[in-house]
C-alpha cells in the first residue's frame, strides 16, 4: 500500500514553466503590437489619400461641367459635389479624424492630418 502512494506523481505545470510561457508571450506581444499600430496608421493614410483623389476627381468633373477655370472656387463647397449632382454619393471622411478642404480648381484638396497629402 505504501508503494502505491509514493509512485503516484501529481501532474501539472510548475510555476517556473508557467512563468517561462508568460515571458515568451510578453516578448511576442512586444514585437507584434508596434507592427499592428504601424499597419493600422498606414492603412488610414492610404484610405485618406484615396478619399482626396476622389474629391479631386469630383472637383475636376464639376469644373468641366460648369466651365470653371483654374483658380476659381467650387460654388457651394463640398455640398455641390455630393448627392444629387452625382459627382460623389456621400461625403468622404478622414479615417484619422481630419477634415478635408476642397481648395480652388487646379489645386489639390488637403487634409488637416500631417502626412495625408496627394
Amino acid at each position: 500500500m505504501n508503494r502505491l502512494i509514493t509512485n503516484r506523481r501529481k501532474k501539472g505545470f510548475t510555476l517556473v514553466e508557467i512563468m517561462i510561457v508568460v515571458l515568451i508571450i510578453g516578448i511576442l506581444l512586444a514585437i507584434a503590437v508596434p507592427n499592428f499600430i504601424k499597419a493600422r496608421e498606414t492603412s488610414r493614410t492610404k484610405s485618406c489619400i484615396a478619399n482626396l483623389r476622389q474629391i479631386d476627381a469630383a472637383k475636376e468633373q464639376w469644373a468641366m461641367d460648369n466651365n470653371a477655370s483654374n483658380g476659381s472656387a467650387v460654388t457651394g463647397g463640398m455640398a455641390t459635389l455630393v448627392g444629387g449632382a452625382g459627382y460623389m454619393k456621400s461625403t468622404p471622411s478622414c479615417p484619422s479624424g481630419g477634415t478635408y478642404t476642397l481648395g480652388n480648381i487646379g489645386t489639390d484638396p488637403t487634409c488637416t492630418i500631417a502626412g495625408h497629402v496627394l
